[in-house]
């Protein structure tokens, strides 16, 4: 099972919104969730580099990009173990495969060993017309 698994992404015209979701899943190999630390949106357009978007840390503290400041907003609801990305004014340079990232550790009951991972999605298409 996929540890992060995200959604909501789509076309959308330029100005145009779209809100992601990242669920984290309550249990993988490596045993079920017992705490997540940072959570955080990172962004790949074809040819470049992975970019990070946003973070948001386990009390709320947020962290954007320049480039998204006062248009994305990032949040989390740790009872369901989700972080989302509100996406506002979305400009045709927004447009990328849009990844979640999660800091997760695990806890196995059958042998009681905890591993730390650094999750990923597998990644949601936002496209922006213009």
């Amino acid at each position: 099972q996929e540890p992060l698994v995200e959604s909501g992404g789509g076309l959308v015209q330029a100005g145009g919104s779209l809100r992601l979701s990242c669920v984290a899943s309550g249990s993988t190999s490596s045993g079920r969730i017992s705490r997540i630390d940072n959570m955080a949106w990172y962004r790949q357009s074809p040819g470049k580099q992975r970019d990070l978007v946003a973070t948001v840390s386990s009390g709320a503290a947020t962290n954007y990009a320049d480039s998204v400041k006062g248009r994305f907003s990032i949040s989390r609801d740790n009872a369901k173990n989700t972080v989302y990305l509100q996406m506002n004014n979305l400009k045709p340079e927004d447009t990328a495969v849009y990844y979640c990232n999660a800091d997760i550790l695990y806890y196995n009951d059958h042998d009681g060993v905890f591993t730390a991972l650094k999750a990923w999605g597998q990644g949601t298409l936002v496209t922006v017309s213009s």
